[in-house]
């Protein structure tokens, strides 16, 4: 369940602290800080250093920080962190096209890719009842690929809102990513930001938006799950920017 504990009101202050590791990672966070413990007992003090630059980075890796997610009905926020590297028009997944899912007419895609740095914890855009949950096995290619969409291992999810409306998001393997790992199940009522799942290692989560949809970030922008609006339901209007 989530409180509200922040605002953009005058006054009040928030301290910073040291994200959680999430527990999908505590036992990959132990095993690394063990086997480092045992290379420093056995004098093997250049592997030992390796393995804690390791141990460092598998906390790293599985860390889960608190998000402040906006709140809003028309509001759509980023599913991951990352890098914004693709916004296209694309027909939805067979998967989860059709009447019972995104319908058959083209969507806007915005691609969010997801180095080995970035937070792996992903969130859902919209609140709603999850309507669909569909695994799709498949090959590991670079996320970055716009044929990782149809090729790679990915886990689709399609919510729905109390009014109908439904939005889709698509975790996708990459390189080095192995295994896909959904926290929901079907008909669970999800709200915004709320954590769904996790990809180990690295990847790429794709969110198609609802039609009359224009997305509110831009080729190149990072955005944080949970926190970055990608889009405003039923606004118009195209954004540009520039880099600096």
């Amino acid at each position: 369940m989530s409180t509200t504990i922040s605002s953009n009101r005058p006054g009040g202050g928030i301290k910073w602290r040291w994200p959680a590791v999430h527990p999908e990672g505590r036992k990959f966070l132990l095993i690394a800080a063990v086997v480092t413990l045992c290379f420093w007992l056995l004098g093997w003090e250049i592997a030992g250093w390796l393995m804690l630059g390791l141990t460092i980075w598998v906390g790293a890796f599985f860390r889960d920080p608190v998000r402040i997610t906006p709140v809003g009905a028309d509001l759509i926020v980023a599913p991951a962190d990352g890098l914004v590297t693709q916004i296209a028009e694309v027909p939805p997944p067979p998967e989860i096209a059709g009447p019972d899912g995104l319908g058959d007419a083209p969507l806007l895609r915005v691609s969010i890719f997801m180095s080995v740095f970035d937070v792996h914890i992903n969130r859902t855009p919209m609140a709603g009842t999850l309507r669909k949950l569909a695994y799709i096995p498949g090959k590991f290619l670079n996320a970055d690929l716009d044929k990782a969409s149809e090729d790679n291992e990915r886990q689709h999810f399609v919510v729905e809102r109390a009014d109908g409306l439904r939005i889709g998001f698509t975790q996708i393997a990459g390189l080095v990513a192995r295994r896909i790992l959904p926290f929901v199940s079907m008909g669970t009522t999800l709200e915004t930001g709320q954590r769904v799942g996790l990809i180990r290692f690295g990847s790429r989560v794709d969110v198609y938006l609802p039609a009359g949809t224009t997305p509110q970030v831009l080729l190149g922008q990072r955005t944080l799950a949970g926190e970055t609006i990608v889009a405003r339901i039923g606004e118009g209007g195209a954004l540009d920017g520039v880099g600096q």
